[in-house]
């Protein structure tokens, strides 16, 4: 299809100091897990954006030197020519596409226990929002110096890379640039500290010595935080607001970059208010903080604000707020956006859900990037996966039958049509595809998270090959009847009532589904199975279920107490950057909390809980226990069909199969990854194995050519008995 003509905008070339924009899109710096210690990993996630159309790729975070080190979170080094050696293969892969590359220098806090062991030096000395077990030492003027160097060297062995863009990290609170300027970090009374101008001194010098160390071979821009926010998710009266110092420190520092790429920039722990969740904060949040930057500014202006949506982008663009479209999360989810803009396929783009899994695996310090939306992400390289790239299956030549329309189900569909299967079969009990996903997208700020199943069901709907068959629950007699070849079972979990869980291995005195006042999400969510005046939210899960049906609850008149085991409340959405919002929310609305405590029994009227660091017991009064312990798979078809295997030649199924839920419940992402992995590799000699995956890592006595899809070196590999 042709592109619409409104959209032309979004590729108009863009001059950034001495480079070129194809058009104007810009892949801001993201963390992936690769680091520059896994140079094909790293390559091939930023080739395949710029091969979707981004203009402009950059790696994430980049450390300029030893000293700062920021293990064990893993971002890119720039240290020495190794780093130079190793980065040099992502700049190649991504100038192959015509697009530019570019880097994120970065100096900023430590971690408790960095791998380097060396000191940071900080504009002044204090604990950091990453290390409270430790402090910066304060810099000196000979300090300053020596960092200003680390800043040039690095900027030097970014051009020497092939970096077309070096942007200096000048946000979220934790980097020098922007402790220098943030009074609630700078507490200096020398030239350095104290007025704009000193706060902005370290920032200025750095940024001439950069400057004018990589001349025109490299455009030279910052990453600025352009308002630290009102607390409490900001610095408040200690940062800088955007109509007073944030645009100030443009104008002042405009005549020495290429381009300015804003966002909001509060502390570490507030990360959160920028990579914002879509249970938070909507499309385009930032914009009251960053409109009005260009008339501060002669050069081009980046924004960001998880854009998914052309129509907004095109917006943006028309009414002044900024030059350029920045992205990072919509880029996982989708490298191929702007091209699917361009070509007018605007219904095949995967949009981002904003659900931050992406995140979340890099705060844990060490998972490769996953997507709930693009199973492909990060296995671009060790597995050969390519977002909109299939093959045709070897045994395509049969029907499959998918019991199950769920993420995992309907996942596997799409790939399995994509490859050219002679027919797929997609049967759900339930009247609509998506699965829990249909009632998990109508909790609390989670409406974005039906993205999961609209995306999915409008690409079964186009690929002839693949019908959906509503309303029917499918039996053992049912399938082998069916005629089909290969069978996948995606039936799914479900939240067991029994309170078995963590720590919790039988079922709790008084404690069953079938019970009056015991309620499990399904039974809420779906069935409408009424709660009590007075709820208990007994929460052993730890990420978006227990707190969300606490709120709900909480919003319907009812009193609600949240019991969990864990230490805080939803310590997983920690990782989503959802936790500083969501706790405050629940307090906010009322909600008790309770931590660290196990529910000992659930009776009618009472329910008994335990501290687990006294055993002291409380007995509280309720009407109704919402279990969130765990989910059992729905594996009565499986379990039938294995029992069964010996009818399965005369009815012609040549295997069955299980994936996502139905296997091992676990996160969303994981139940797409499952689906995905199934149906690629469904001509493989055991689909049900994973085939062996490249680890990149160094191998003594290895050669490049070791390093690729299907090489001896890695295989085996030690694989699972499920799919």
């Amino acid at each position: 299809m042709a592109r619409d003509p409104k959209y032309d905008i979004l590729f108009e070339p863009i001059k950034v100091g001495p480079k070129t924009m194809r058009n104007r899109f810009w892949q801001v710096p993201q963390c992936t897990g690769a680091g520059s210690d896994s140079p094909d990993f790293q390559a091939q996630f930023r080739a395949m954006k710029a091969e979707g159309g981004w203009a402009a790729i950059f790696t994430e975070a980049c450390t300029i030197a030893p000293e700062a080190d920021s293990s064990p979170l893993v971002t890119v080094t720039i240290w020495d020519d190794s780093d130079v050696r190793n980065l040099r293969r992502t700049t190649d892969a991504v100038h192959e596409h015509g697009s530019l590359m570019g880097i994120e220098l970065y100096y900023g806090d430590q971690p408790v226990s960095p791998d380097s062991r060396i000191t940071r030096r900080a504009p002044s000395q204090g604990i950091t929002d990453f290390n409270s077990l430790g402090t910066a030492k304060p810099m000196t003027k000979q300090d300053i110096r020596e960092i200003r160097q680390m800043y040039v060297d690095a900027a030097i062995r970014s051009r020497d890379a092939g970096f077309d863009l070096i942007t200096l990290y000048a946000t979220h609170g934790h980097t020098l640039f922007s402790q220098f300027m943030l009074p609630a970090y700078n507490h200096r009374t020398d030239e350095y500290g104290g007025s704009f101008e000193n706060r902005a001194r370290f920032a200025r010098e750095v940024t001439e010595s950069v400057r004018e160390a990589v001349g025109d071979d490299c455009a030279v821009g910052i990453r600025w935080g352009v308002d630290s926010l009102p607390a409490p998710f900001g610095l408040g009266d200690l940062g800088v607001t955007a109509k007073e110092d944030g645009f100030h420190f443009i104008s002042h520092l405009d005549d020495l970059v290429d381009y300015w790429d804003l966002n909001v920039g509060p502390n570490t722990l507030s990360w959160g208010e920028d990579a914002a969740p879509s249970r938070t904060h909507p499309e385009n949040h930032e914009r009251q903080y960053t409109m009005g930057a260009k008339e501060h500014t002669t050069k081009p202006v980046v924004n960001v604000g998880r854009f998914t949506n052309p129509d907004t982008m095109v917006q943006i663009i028309q009414d002044g707020q900024c030059d350029i479209i920045g992205a990072a999360r919509p880029s996982i989810a989708d490298p191929f956006l702007p091209n699917k803009i361009a070509e007018g396929r605007l219904d095949e783009i995967r949009e981002c859900i904003g659900c931050n899994i992406c995140i979340s695996k890099w705060e844990q310090g060490g998972p490769r990037i996953a997507c709930t939306q693009n199973a492909t992400s990060g296995e671009e390289f060790r597995r050969g996966w390519h977002p909109e790239r299939f093959t045709p299956a070897k045994n395509r030549d049969n029907d499959v039958l998918i019991v199950g329309a769920g993420p995992a189900g309907m996942e596997c569909a799409v790939v399995l049509g994509k490859r050219d299967m002679r027919r797929v079969h997609l049967v759900d009990a339930a009247k609509e595809m998506g699965g829990s996903i249909n009632w998990i997208s109508k909790l609390p700020g989670l409406g974005e998270w039906g993205r999961v199943a609209n995306y999915r069901q409008i690409q079964i709907n186009k690929l002839k090959n693949v019908e959906f068959i509503p309303g029917k629950r499918m039996t053992a007699d049912d399938v082998l009847e069916y005629g089909a070849e290969i069978v996948v079972v995606a039936t799914g979990a479900t939240w067991t009532g029994d309170g078995r869980g963590p720590f919790m291995s039988e079922p709790l005195l008084g404690a069953g589904a079938d019970q009056p006042h015991i309620l499990t999400p399904e039974q809420i969510m779906v069935e409408g199975k009424q709660a009590g005046d007075r709820v208990l939210v007994y929460d052993a899960e730890g990420y978006f279920m227990g707190h969300s049906l606490a709120a709900r609850l909480r919003s319907e008149g009812k009193e609600v107490t949240l019991v969990t085991t864990q230490f805080t409340v939803s310590p997983y959405s920690m990782f989503t950057l959802e936790w500083p919002r969501l706790n405050r929310e629940l307090r906010e609305a009322g909600v008790r909390i309770v931590l660290e405590h196990l529910l000992l029994t659930a009776e009618p009227g009472a329910a008994t809980i335990m501290d687990f660091h006294t055993d002291a017991e409380e007995v509280l009064d309720v009407d109704s226990i919402v279990m969130v312990t765990q989910r059992v798979p729905n594996a009565g078809l499986w379990d039938e069909l294995q029992a069964r295997q010996d009818e399965w030649d005369d009815a012609g199924i040549k295997a069955v199969y299980e994936i996502g839920d139905a296997v091992a419940p676990d996160m969303i992402h994981q139940a797409v990854f499952s689906g995905h992995r199934l149906a690629r590799e469904i001509d493989s000699d055991d689909p049900t194995n994973p085939l062996p995956y490249v680890r990149e890592r160094r191998i003594l006595g290895s050669t490049d050519a070791e390093y690729a899809v299907g090489s001896s070196l890695f295989s085996p590999v030690v694989q699972n008995t499920k799919g």
